[in-house]
């Protein structure tokens, strides 16, 4: 078992964090990674929470990072829920990743984040990994997406004492940070680190090309509509037991997905 060093970031470690979030992100990133600039903007805004800002050290060296910002749960007459989080980044160096790193800090913070008083977290993560550190799906609670999707998959909810959602519903927003992520902005601030190699971008083919055709032929209808994904990474956000309610999809077919992405470097079903 690795015998990791969990402490509170400090403003030294700033650049640091951002490099290691860059670099945790930068491989999975669909366009622009731009995490880093989100963990820059994160430390400036008020709903930022710098007492639940922690970082995993093995040997002495940074090998992880996680962010949590107030959000909120806000009805549908305008009333809001006080007292819930969000985190994020929740970053791992790609050396490090799969070892416990990122679950030792998601479960340390969430007993701090109980110790100090939040009520419960929701967030938008893998609905195959978070289940098992103790969330379970916020539409389970009654808890949508902004954007209204009664069966998002991704958005998870955690109470952290009981009957913390009980008579709790409506949409769960989050600071504009996570959004107000512009373009412009980010290749402005990505010129302050290393110039890197852009990330691959392996196109979705790869993984149709090795499914019997049923099954190739309802992942690209799945896929096209009504989210039109057309690389290996989007698969990445999808669940499993999304992918077996898609008529024409076997645990044949998921095997194979679970084998393609791993032969490149895109852990599915994690």
């Amino acid at each position: 078992m690795l015998k990791l060093n969990i402490r509170l970031e400090q403003p030294a470690d700033y650049r640091t964090v951002e490099e290691l979030t860059r670099n945790a992100f930068w491989e999975s990133s669909n366009h622009f990674c731009d995490e880093h600039l989100l963990v820059h903007k994160l430390r400036n805004i008020p709903e930022y929470i710098a007492g639940l800002d922690y970082i995993a050290e093995l040997d002495g060296k940074l090998v992880g990072s996680v962010f949590y910002s107030k959000a909120k749960i806000v009805a549908g007459d305008g009333h809001e829920f006080g007292g819930i989080i969000t985190f994020g980044p929740l970053s791992v160096l790609p050396e490090y990743q799969f070892q416990g790193i990122g679950r030792a800090l998601m479960e340390f913070s969430i007993a701090e984040a109980k110790r100090l008083g939040y009520r419960g977290i929701v967030f938008f993560g893998h609905p195959d990994y978070y289940p098992r550190i103790g969330f379970r799906r916020a539409y389970e609670f009654g808890i949508l997406p902004q954007w209204g999707a009664d069966d998002c998959e991704q958005l998870m909810a955690m109470p952290l004492y009981d009957g913390t959602f009980d008579g709790v519903s409506g949409k769960f927003v989050e600071s504009d940070a996570f959004s107000d992520l512009l373009e412009g902005e980010l290749m402005e601030f990505d010129r302050l680190f290393p110039p890197k190699a852009p990330p691959k971008r392996q196109p979705i083919e790869i993984l149709l090309e090795r499914l019997e055709p049923p099954a190739r032929k309802a992942l690209g209808a799945f896929l096209d509509s009504p989210f039109n994904w057309k690389l290996l990474a989007d698969m990445r956000g999808i669940s499993e037991r999304q992918m077996l309610g898609v008529p024409g999809i076997d645990a044949n077919a998921i095997a194979v997905i679970k084998q393609v992405m791993r032969e490149n470097g895109k852990r599915w079903g994690v």
